[in-house]
């Protein structure tokens, strides 16, 4: 069972301490999740910050009013580390970079990918991402308004640092005379920096455990056969194996909790659940990835919705296809069909079901 260190949560740009040396921070986000979470964390000559809110709104404000308050003590900002590359964990990244003149810490992977989508024009549609639409079911119409709609997130970010200090798993920053390991957890996002205190027992974990959302894991048409869902459930398993049950965890979006392996666990059965769902739902009829959207999503979808719920579905019917649970056709409008092939399945349908009658539901 997931349990919260507060029962609120500290107002926008104002911070909170969680344990000795670490501070939680909000900024607002301008969607529905409408918050982030960011970190400081204290040095003997200055902090660290961790993740940085997104370059839009109030965020540079709030930073500049932390920064001439007591909060932090007079101390200068150090260096700043982004877990991955979405733009509300490093829009304000090479602001604050410049503005106190500091290294950037990022995994590799992380930091090109930053780059490249902070850049990406309406020209970058090309073949292949029509391709990739088409394939998932898009009617021309639809692939059409994805088309008007393309491009990266550039407006969303200062521009990135032009350089860079990389994270590698199992490394370790030294803070304040404790040491923060790196973990790498992969799915959401290609390496996905989490830094976890021994001493402390604390996992500063980005988006890579939330508790009470679902990180989106998706493929997109930058790599079309990609298989993120696998990094994603393989991170998971590595973290029960690693990381303590009772260890605190600070995520980047709802509130720091206890309860990091029931968590774990439960993530890995919602995608179970998932792709048992769409293995029944491949049994007849040969339905495209668009079709099969009301399998894994139970409510309706508006427009800007469908293209991050299609990456999700479509990287799930791609570790299906890649275990060889689904066969795969393009039919003449060149859309993916997906057909389950998978004998096992009727007894894995029904072992599930029995589960899911004779356990107690999940508790936040």
């Amino acid at each position: 069972m997931v349990r919260y260190l507060f029962e609120d949560a500290p107002e926008p740009g104002e911070v909170r301490e969680v344990a000795p040396g670490v501070l939680w921070l909000r900024m607002p986000l301008p969607m529905a999740l409408d918050h982030i979470n960011l970190y400081l964390l204290e040095d003997d000559d200055g902090w660290w910050i961790v993740d940085t809110g997104i370059a839009i709104g109030d965020t540079q404000s709030l930073w500049e009013t932390l920064f001439e308050s007591e909060a932090l003590q007079g101390k200068p900002v150090k260096s700043v580390v982004s877990t991955h590359f979405h733009p509300d964990h490093t829009g304000m990244a090479g602001w604050l970079c410049e503005t106190w003149r500091v290294p950037f810490y990022m995994t590799e992977p992380e930091y090109l990918s930053g780059v490249l989508f902070s850049r990406t024009e309406k020209e970058h549609f090309t073949w292949t991402s029509e391709r990739y639409y088409t394939r998932a079911g898009y009617a021309p119409a639809q692939v059409a308004r994805a088309r008007d709609n393309f491009g990266g997130f550039g407006a969303y970010i200062t521009p990135m640092p032009t350089a860079y200090r990389r994270l590698v798993d199992g490394q370790a920053l030294t803070v304040g005379g404790r040491r923060w390991r790196v973990v790498v957890g992969r799915g959401h996002s290609p390496e996905h920096a989490c830094l976890y205190c021994g001493a402390l027992n604390i996992l500063l974990s980005g988006d890579q455990v939330i508790p009470r959302i679902t990180s989106n894991v998706s493929v997109t048409g930058t790599e079309p056969e990609g298989n993120p869902l696998k990094e994603w459930l393989k991170s998971h398993e590595h973290f029960l194996d690693t990381l303590p049950a009772d260890t605190l965890v600070l995520p980047a979006h709802n509130a720091p909790f206890h309860g990091l392996h029931e968590r774990l666990r439960f993530l890995i059965e919602h995608h179970e659940d998932h792709l048992v769902a769409l293995e029944e739902a491949c049994l007849e009829g040969q339905p495209t990835a668009m079709e099969l959207l009301p399998v894994m999503f139970q409510r309706e979808l508006d427009e800007s919705q469908i293209g991050l719920a299609i990456g999700e579905c479509v990287a799930h019917l791609n570790y299906l296809v890649q275990r060889g649970q689904l066969a795969r056709t393009e039919d003449e409008a060149g859309h993916f069909r997906y057909r389950s092939v998978d004998e096992t399945l009727p007894l894995r349908l029904r072992k599930r079901r029995h589960q899911a009658e004779s356990e107690p539901p999940y508790q936040v």
